[in-house]
């Protein structure tokens, strides 16, 4: 039965409605400082933790919980005769249920400004005791970490005036992975602090990785069919993520779905100055497009390659309007992802009725009004990671800053405004095109892509002859340098006007000169964009 239960809260939803109720049935109620005066504020009897300690809160709440009084009587075994004895001699009583989540950390430290001292500040010291004692004897005690559980709590009580076993141990499981969440959190926090202008050896890699992930939901299915799958969100990621997306309509996500709407994600993120739409299919961009508006961009997306669209993946970087909503709606996608969507396209778009519809607001920040339009600060992951059988690879990230302006001419001919703007779209796309990849572009739109070959020419060959007749005046975009001169002269001979390139192949020369020779502009990035 339960009889006592100790509440301290920082997260305080719900926690009035399920005391009351609590209290309604005769339990008797400990509670802290905050925590307690809220309850008496809402007219909820609760006796102070100091009235049971005996001993008053000291260091500026520092110490509040620490006391045998209250671990004594959530840790003794209710099985074991010396336990209560023990007790019972000491005057001590137990208790039954322990609701404690902790002190805000990670919000914290999320904040623009945050000081170590705030940081240090918001670890709870008392809070991750309490959860770990009443876990450990979660067959007596029932330990509760997270709002969304109370009512659940509260029907098996109204039930059967306990807790079932099954529910003790599920909730024991979530309070130890609430403590150890806590604890990766303030590790990773820590290993950012700079002492004497030196950060911890995060700068590299640690010699440890901790990973904290939370269960989004289950999938549909997973790559094909036959494999099970779910979503997990990375704890304390900020940045634009998939994670956060609100589903407006359609059916339930697979696997593919989230892995193919993600790499879309992460291609419209790099337009930030005007309107985009970018399709995807099977993780590789096969149409992008930007525009004065939102259908301009639609429009060449979809032009770029009308077949490969087919069944594909679009996310745009501007709220969807009913124009633009009707062109979508015309072809089969799978997933239309944006910052948001006017109320007519929501309606147009769900008559889809199988189109997945994804808000995601934080992936494009605007300016209100007939200003110009903004598009925030790209925000990364600390680390890139790719598992491989009994390990994961770690890298930093792909966050180079492509600026245009700092690329190489090497051919005496300078690329012309028009070309540059191409060949940095060009260079964009390809930078999120699995490698081997080239792209050609024109006029503010992709024509061809090449993904994923195993040799360069072949690449090419693919992105030249998807853009047929139209490569005339185009540019190209490699992902890598070139070892020989055959894509340079390939794409001569389909009419292509300019390159760029990283740059830094022992065989440059090559290459230049067969720039020169076709009368091409080539430029070097100095930085190639491998992805694989």
């Amino acid at each position: 039965m339960i009889k006592r239960a100790l509440v301290s809260v920082s997260d305080k939803t719900g926690i009035v409605s399920f005391c009351r109720r609590l209290r309604e049935m005769g339990i008797e109620l400990i509670s802290t400082g905050g925590t307690a005066q809220t309850l008496r504020e809402a007219g909820v009897e609760v006796v102070q933790v100091s009235q049971v300690t005996n001993f008053p809160e000291i260091l500026d709440g520092r110490v509040k919980t620490l006391h045998p009084a209250i671990h004594g009587g959530i840790l003794a075994r209710r099985d074991r005769h010396e336990h209560m004895t023990q007790l019972r001699e000491l005057g001590l009583e137990p208790v039954d249920m322990v609701v404690v989540n902790l002190y805000p950390f990670q919000e914290t430290v999320a904040r623009e400004g945050v000081t170590l001292e705030e940081a240090l500040e918001n670890i709870d010291i008392g809070g991750p005791t309490l959860v770990r004692a009443a876990a450990k004897n979660y067959r007596d005690v029932v330990v509760i970490t997270s709002p969304e559980r109370y009512g659940e709590v509260l029907e098996q009580l109204r039930a059967t005036g306990t807790v079932s076993q099954q529910m003790r141990l599920e909730l024991a499981r979530e309070a130890f992975a609430h403590t150890a969440g806590y604890d990766l959190a303030i590790t990773s926090y820590l290993e950012k602090v700079e002492v004497d202008g030196t950060r911890g050896e995060a700068e590299n890699f640690p010699d440890r990785l901790w990973l904290s992930y939370r269960k989004v939901g289950n999938l549909r299915y997973g790559e094909n069919p036959h494999q099970k799958a779910a979503f997990y969100r990375e704890e304390g990621f900020t940045g634009p993520s998939l994670t956060r997306a609100q589903k407006l309509g359609g059916k339930d996500l697979s696997f593919n779905n989230i892995n193919d709407a993600n790499a879309a994600m992460e291609l419209v993120r790099e337009f930030r100055d005007e309107p985009a739409v970018v399709a995807v299919k099977h993780t590789n961009p096969c149409g992008v497009g930007t525009g004065a508006n939102l259908l301009e961009a639609w429009q060449k997306a979809y032009h770029a390659d009308p077949v490969s669209i087919f069944g594909g993946i679009v996310a745009a970087n501007r709220e969807v309007d009913v124009e633009t909503a009707r062109a979508m709606a015309s072809v089969f996608l799978e997933v239309v992802v944006a910052p948001g969507f006017s109320p007519e396209a929501l309606k147009v778009l769900r008559e889809r009725k199988d189109l997945r519809i994804l808000a995601l607001p934080d992936l494009v920040t605007t300016k209100d009004g007939d200003r110009d339009r903004r598009v925030g600060p790209v925000k990364k992951p600390v680390y890139d990671l790719k598992k491989v059988a009994g390990g994961i690879l770690v890298q930093d990230p792909d966050d180079v800053e492509d600026a245009p302006e700092r690329w190489r001419t090497v051919t005496r001919r300078k690329a012309t405004p028009g070309e540059l703007k191409d060949l940095t779209l060009a260079w964009k796309v390809a930078r999120h095109t699995k490698s081997n990849a080239i792209v050609v572009a024109k006029g503010g739109r992709t024509l061809g892509v090449g993904a994923g070959q195993m040799n360069r020419i072949d690449a090419a060959r693919h992105a030249l002859q998807q853009g047929g007749g139209e490569t005339k005046g185009a540019v190209l975009a490699s992902d890598a340098f070139f070892p020989f001169p055959d894509v340079v002269e390939e794409a001569a001979r389909a009419g292509i006007r300019a390159i760029v390139q990283p740059g830094g192949s022992v065989r440059d020369e090559d290459s230049i000169k067969a720039a020169e020779r076709a009368g091409l502009v080539m430029l070097f990035t100095g930085e190639r964009h491998f992805k694989h």
